[in-house]
């Protein structure tokens, strides 16, 4: 893992020393350096970058006031020489504040805390991402007094009678007020077809066809005449492999 830092500060000499301490840090990658904020809004207009060393008081815009107005910044850690600052800062949201001159055991510390809070950040985003996921890969419907939560890929078939439909489903079958049109559209983007006026077929579950009926584990799944060149179109034609 490396993280893209930048440098802010206007004194050379802090620049070069900062840097020279980055280039120690194996997981750090130095992208640049600016002199001022100014110059650092440009950097972050054209490439990411992870974590800002930033310096406090510099000519045209001090770092305070740069953390004031810029949206989402990266990660911050202050660079500074006066400690008067640190209350403020944090109050910002800085990951830590170093005190000049600052010493390379502390410069390590305090990257190994940013790096340890990047992990943190990620692993939390990846729960995020997988919770949007389940949530996408499943719904719930009301049986009864009950709500069940069911995930598209157990469903084998659904049933549909009047003003109800039957979910068939790997792990039992479950009934509910719904008519199969509003099923038919809310599963469109999940594979599942239309084989009879009164049934919807997960595409991917059918075992087999043989004349006007679908074989799907033990259940038998009449097509009608209207619906069987499409089904056949759609589920074999494809994956059929011939002579």
């Amino acid at each position: 893992m490396n993280l893209t830092c930048v440098i802010i500060d206007d004194e050379p000499l802090a620049r070069e020393g900062l840097a020279n301490y980055v280039r120690e840090v194996d997981f750090l990658h130095l992208s640049g350096t600016c002199e001022n904020p100014l110059e650092l809004m440009t950097l972050l207009d054209q490439q990411p970058v992870d974590l800002i060393f930033l310096d406090i008081q510099m000519p045209k815009m001090n770092g305070i006031d740069f953390l004031k107005i810029v949206q989402n910044p990266p990660m911050v850690i202050i660079t500074t020489a006066y400690p008067s600052f640190a209350l403020e800062g944090f109050q910002l949201n800085v990951l830590d504040y170093l005190l000049k001159p600052i010493t390379f055991d502390r410069f390590v510390k305090s990257a190994n805390k940013a790096k340890d809070y990047y992990r943190l950040l990620a692993k939390s985003e990846a729960k995020s991402a997988q919770k949007a996921a389940d949530e996408d890969d499943s719904f719930f419907i009301k049986c009864g007094n009950k709500y069940e939560k069911l995930y598209f890929e157990d469903i084998l078939f659904i049933e549909g009678m009047q003003n109800y439909v039957t979910i068939f489903t790997s792990k039992g079958k479950y009934i509910t007020l719904l008519n199969l049109k509003s099923l038919e559209h809310n599963l469109a983007n999940h594979a599942f077809i239309r084989v009879h006026k009164s049934y919807l077929v997960s595409a991917s579950k059918i075992d087999s066809i043989e004349g006007n009926e679908i074989f799907i584990q033990s259940h038998r799944i009449p097509i009608s005449r209207n619906y069987r060149e499409q089904v056949i179109a759609q589920v074999v034609n494809n994956k059929l492999w011939i002579k």
